[in-house]
């Protein structure tokens, strides 16, 4: 599925122009994006709320000492 998302403030303008370009492509669906703001809050207001957030790196952790040499044919 493709979404061709038309502003809100070019709906008026856009919005049919593309419903009836992508009419006969049914992998296209318009859509009108109304998001008045951001969902994501900036990273001070992170630091206000009640925990903090432990950055940290998830990758597991290498294997002490050396690996041992291969076999050569």
């Amino acid at each position: 599925m493709i979404y061709c998302v038309v502003p809100g403030e070019l709906e008026d303008e856009l919005f049919e122009k593309f419903t009836a370009y992508y009419a006969d492509d049914p992998n296209v669906t318009v859509i009108v994006d109304r998001r008045k703001s951001s969902r994501r809050r900036s990273s001070s207001q992170e630091a206000d709320g009640p925990g903090k957030r432990e950055l940290r790196d998830r990758r597991r952790p290498r294997v002490p000492g050396e690996l041992p040499q291969l076999a050569h044919d």
